[in-house]
C-alpha cells in the first residue's frame, strides 16, 4: 500500500514538473481550461469582437473524432471515425508580470493554425510534434483571444487512428528577456565508470535584449542525498541572439539507470545577471551505457541484453487521442508484467509524460519520426488491404518541414535516458508503396509488394540520400546514441544507401534475411524493428547473439488500421483496448517473464494449437475440448476437480505450447507449471460459470486527487457463486454522483461499432472498463453501476 501511495504522489509531482524539463525554461502554467470550440470552419474566428456565444465549452485536452460516431460510409485506416476542421478560442487576461510570455502545444492534430488577437503566430502542419509560439509582441492589457484553426479535413491521412484537436496539454510560459531557449538545456555523459562519471550540461541562453549585467549558469546534480556535483561558467556573449555554454560535472561514484532499477539524478540549471536569477529548470538525469554490436547484439551498462519490445500507437481506444497519464502507466505496468522492458514510439513522437514514466518505469524507448516521407502511402478505405485506396497523407509538407520536425524531436526527448534509439522513418521503403526498384523482380519479399518492379513509380534510390539528410538533423544535436530506420523492403533497400546512413539497421517482418544479410554485411547491427507476435519470430531473437531484440506489433490493440467493417482498429495486441492482457499476452509472458507463469486457454478440438485461447470453461457435457498451457515451467500437468485429466507433459519448445485432448465436465480446470522433481512452481485455474446473476467493480485507486486524476473501474458480469461469467455480454449503464465525469465505457471487443460516447455498453468476455476522472472540487464519488435482470453494485471514491 505504502508503494501504490508513493506511486500517486510520485505521479503528480510528474504531471506537475514535467513541461519544465520539456522547455528548459520560465514558469510554466497548464493552459487547458475554459476553452470554446466549434467543429466548423469560419474565417472570422480569429477576430477578438468575433461571438463565440454560442460555442461549445470544454477543457482540453480534446479530441472531437472519437466523439463522432462509427460508420461505414468512414475511412477504415482511422477507425470509421470522422474527421473536420474546427476552431478552439480562449479568452485570457495576463496578471503576471513577466516580460515575455509564450503559449506552448504539446500537440494539436494536424495543419494547425494559431492566432492571438486577429495576428498569426504561427502554422505547424504535424501534428505530432510540440510548437511553441511568443505572444508577447500581440498581447494587450485586458481581454485577449487566443484562436487556433486545426484541418483534418483530410482526415484518412494516415494508416491508423491519429485523433482530431488539441488532443494534448496547453502550456503558458512566463520568462524574463533573457532566459534559457526552448529545448536549450541537454545533457550527456561524456565518460561513465563505476567510480567516476562526467556529465556534460549543454545550456542555450535566448537574449531578446542585450545584457545589461554579467551573465552566468550555473548546473547541479541531486541524488536523493543532496548535491552531489555542481559548476558555474560566464556566459561570454551578452549580445542579442543564442548564446552556447557548457558545464562538467563529475560525479563519484555514479548510481546507474537501468530496467530493473531506474535510478534518476536531478539536474537544476539556473541563469544568473549580476548574480540576480533570471531563468531556471529542472530535469532527471539517468547514467547508462549504450552499446550495439554487429555479433554481439545489444549491451546496457556492459550487459549484453535481448530487447523484449513493443510497439505502442498512441491512442486508448475509447479515449481516442486523450490519454490520461494514470492510463499511460497502468499499460505500462502491465506490459512489464508481461516481461516487455522496450517501447518503440510508432510512428512518431507521442505524448511527453510518457517518456517520463519510461524513465521512471525502466523502460528502453525508440522514437521514431514519421511514417511517411515525400510520397504519399496507401490509405486503406474498406478495410486494410481491400478495395481501391487513397494517398491523402503528410507528404505534401515533407520537404519544408521534415528536418525541423525531426530536429525539434530529439531536442525536446534527448534528456530522457530511457531513449536508446532514434528512428527516422518507418516502412518508407514498403516496395511499391511507393519507391520501386528493378531488384523487385524475381524477388521473394515477406511483405505485399503490389507487383514487381515499376518504371513510373518513384526511384528507390532516393530514399538513401533523404536518410543521410535526416540522420545528419539528428547527429547535430545528439551523438550519444544511435540513428535507425525501420526497413520494411530491406532486400530493396539494401541496393540504396539507406543502410550505410543509419547505424543500426532494423527489420519489419524480414527475420528469414538474418543470416544472409549478417554474412553479407558482417558490421551491420541488425534487429526486429517490427516483428509478427508468433514464436518463430522470437526464437530468431533468442538464437541468434548477433539480433539483439525485436519490437512486436503491438503492445496494445488500437483504433485504426481496422479490417471491414465492422472494426474499430487492429487486434493485434498483447493488452486489449482496455490494457487487459489478452491470451496472447499470457503467451508471451510464458516466453519473456523472469517470474513463473502458466496460464490456460480452451477450444473445441482442433489439430492446431493457438496462442489465443480464452480461459474459458463452458461447454457441452462431453464435448472434446482441447485445454493449451503456456508456462514457462519445464513442465505441466492437468487437473479437473482436483483430479489429473491430462498427464505431465514437458514444455514444448517448438510451439511453446502445452497440450491435451479432453472431454469436459462442470468444475474447476487447473494446470500446474511444475519443474523437473514435480515441484508446483505456478498455476492457473478456470472454472464453469452459471447464469449471469450480478456485477462486481473494483477500482485501482480510492484515493483521488481533485485535479483531473483517473481511476480504473473493473466491472464484471458474475454468477451466484461469484464467478466471472465469461460468456457475459449484458449492457451495463454506469451513473456517477459527485465532483467526477466518465471519460468512457472500454468493453474492448473490436467488433462492437455501437455508440462509445453514452454511459452504457456491453460487457465483453464478462468485463467492461470505466475511466473515471475527477473534475476538480473535493467530495465523494459514488460510481452506480446497473444492468437490467442483475444485481447492480457501486463503488465509492474520494476526491482529496
Amino acid at each position: 500500500m505504502k508503494n501504490k501511495a508513493f506511486f500517486i504522489i510520485l505521479l503528480g509531482l510528474l504531471v506537475c514538473t514535467v513541461v519544465q524539463a520539456q522547455v528548459s525554461f520560465g514558469e510554466a502554467k497548464k493552459f487547458n481550461e475554459n476553452w470554446l470550440f466549434s467543429l466548423s470552419d469560419d474565417s472570422l474566428s480569429t477576430s477578438v469582437s468575433y461571438d463565440d456565444s454560442k460555442w461549445r465549452k470544454l477543457d482540453l485536452p480534446h479530441d472531437w473524432s472519437v466523439e463522432g460516431q462509427l460508420s461505414p460510409s468512414l475511412a477504415s485506416c482511422t477507425g470509421y471515425l470522422p474527421g473536420g476542421i474546427g476552431w478552439y478560442r480562449k479568452h485570457f487576461q495576463v496578471t503576471d508580470k513577466a516580460a515575455r510570455h509564450y503559449i506552448y502545444f504539446e500537440g494539436a492534430y494536424n495543419r494547425s493554425e494559431v492566432y492571438l488577437n486577429g495576428h498569426l503566430l504561427g502554422k505547424r502542419p504535424n501534428g505530432y510534434i510540440s510548437f511553441m509560439y511568443d505572444m508577447t509582441p500581440y498581447l494587450k492589457e485586458g481581454d485577449n483571444v487566443l484562436a487556433v484553426r486545426i484541418d483534418h479535413s483530410r482526415y484518412a491521412d494516415s494508416r491508423w487512428y491519429t485523433g482530431s484537436g488539441i488532443y494534448r496539454d496547453v502550456w503558458m510560459i512566463s520568462a524574463p528577456d533573457i532566459h534559457f531557449a526552448q529545448w536549450g538545456i541537454g545533457w550527456h555523459a561524456t565518460s561513465l565508470t563505476d567510480k567516476q562519471a562526467v556529465v556534460a550540461v549543454d545550456m542555450e541562453v535566448e537574449k531578446h535584449v542585450k545584457a545589461a549585467g554579467a551573465l552566468e549558469v550555473s548546473a547541479a546534480l541531486y541524488d536523493a542525498e543532496g548535491t552531489v556535483a555542481q559548476g558555474r561558467k560566464k556566459v561570454a556573449d551578452k549580445a542579442e541572439g543564442i548564446a552556447k555554454e557548457r558545464v562538467s560535472l563529475k560525479v563519484k561514484k555514479p548510481h546507474r539507470w537501468n530496467l530493473d532499477a531506474p535510478y534518476l539524478y536531478t539536474l537544476k540549471t539556473e541563469l544568473f545577471c549580476d548574480g540576480k536569477r533570471l531563468d531556471g529548470s529542472s530535469t532527471n538525469v539517468g547514467l547508462r551505457t549504450l552499446k550495439f554490436d554487429a555479433n554481439k547484439g545489444f549491451a546496457l551498462n556492459g550487459e549484453w541484453m535481448k530487447v523484449k519490445g513493443v510497439c505502442l500507437h498512441h491512442d486508448a481506444g475509447v479515449l481516442g487521442a486523450v490519454v490520461p497519464p494514470e492510463v499511460w502507466e497502468r499499460r505500462l505496468r502491465n506490459l512489464k508484467e508481461i516481461g516487455v522492458n522496450a517501447i518503440r514510439m510508432s510512428h512518431n513522437p507521442q505524448a511527453p509524460v510518457l517518456y517520463d514514466l519510461c524513465d521512471r518505469m525502466g523502460f528502453l524507448v525508440m522514437d521514431e519520426a514519421s511514417d511517411e516521407w515525400e510520397f504519399p502511402k496507401r490509405k486503406w478505405i474498406k478495410g486494410w488491404n481491400v478495395g481501391e485506396p487513397s494517398y491523402d497523407g503528410t507528404f505534401d509538407f515533407f520537404e519544408e518541414w521534415i528536418e525541423r520536425d525531426v530536429t525539434d524531436m530529439v531536442r525536446r526527448d534527448r534528456n530522457h535516458p530511457c531513449i536508446f534509439l532514434w528512428s527516422i522513418g518507418n516502412e518508407v521503403d514498403y516496395p511499391n508503396d511507393p519507391y520501386s526498384h528493378p531488384v523487385l523482380d524475381g524477388t521473394t519479399i515477406n511483405q505485399p509488394m503490389f507487383g514487381g518492379y515499376k518504371p513510373d513509380a518513384p526511384d528507390a534510390m532516393r530514399i538513401g540520400k533523404i536518410a543521410k539528410r535526416l540522420a545528419a538533423c539528428v547527429r547535430a544535436v545528439d551523438t550519444s546514441r544511435s540513428v535507425t530506420g525501420a526497413l520494411a523492403g530491406v532486400v530493396m533497400s539494401n541496393q540504396t544507401e539507406y543502410p550505410q546512413a543509419v547505424d543500426v539497421v532494423g527489420y519489419n517482418y524480414t527475420e528469414n534475411r538474418y543470416d544472409e544479410d549478417h554474412a553479407t554485411y558482417p558490421d551491420r547491427v541488425i534487429y526486429g524493428s517490427e516483428t509478427g507476435v508468433g514464436i518463430e519470430a522470437w526464437h530468431a531473437v533468442r538464437d541468434k547473439e548477433f539480433i539483439f531484440g525485436q519490437f512486436l506489433w503491438t503492445g496494445t490493440d488500437y483504433l485504426g488500421e481496422s479490417g471491414r467493417w465492422p472494426s474499430r482498429g487492429l487486434y493485434t495486441g498483447l493488452l486489449d483496448f482496455g490494457s487487459f492482457p489478452k491470451s496472447r499476452g499470457y503467451f508471451r509472458a510464458s516466453l519473456w517473464s523472469e517470474k513463473p507463469v502458466t496460464y490456460i486457454g480452451t477450444y473445441p478440438k482442433h489439430d492446431w494449437v493457438s496462442m489465443d485461447a480464452w480461459d474459458l470453461w463452458n461447454y457441452e457435457p462431453g464435448q472434446l475440448i482441447r485445454v493449451v498451457c503456456y508456462t514457462n515451467a519445464p513442465q505441466a500437468r492437468l487437473l479437473l476437480n482436483g483430479k489429473e485429466v491430462g498427464q505431465m507433459k514437458p514444455y514444448d519448445d517448438k510451439s511453446g505450447i502445452i497440450y491435451w485432448d479432453i472431454p469436459y465436465q462442470d468444475g474447476e480446470l487447473r494446470a500446474e507449471g511444475c519443474d523437473a522433481t514435480g515441484k508446483v512452481l505456478s498455476s492457473y485455474a478456470i472454472k464453469t460459470s452459471g447464469r449471469p446473476y450480478a456485477l462486481r467493480a473494483t477500482v485501482d485507486k480510492e484515493i483521488l486527487s481533485p485535479d483531473k486524476a483517473t481511476a480504473h473501474v473493473t466491472i464484471e458480469v458474475v454468477d451466484e457463486q461469484g464467478t466471472i461469467v465469461k460468456l457475459g455480454d449484458n449492457d451495463v449503464t454506469c451513473q456517477i454522483e459527485g465532483p467526477a465525469r466518465l471519460l468512457g465505457l472500454e468493453g474492448s471487443n473490436n467488433g462492437d461499432m455501437s455508440d462509445y460516447t453514452d454511459n452504457h455498453h456491453r460487457a465483453f468476455h464478462g468485463r467492461l472498463l470505466a475511466y473515471i476522472q475527477t473534475t476538480g472540487e473535493k467530495g465523494e464519488i459514488r460510481v452506480k453501476l446497473t444492468s437490467p435482470l442483475l444485481k447492480g453494485t457501486e463503488v465509492v471514491l474520494k476526491a482529496e
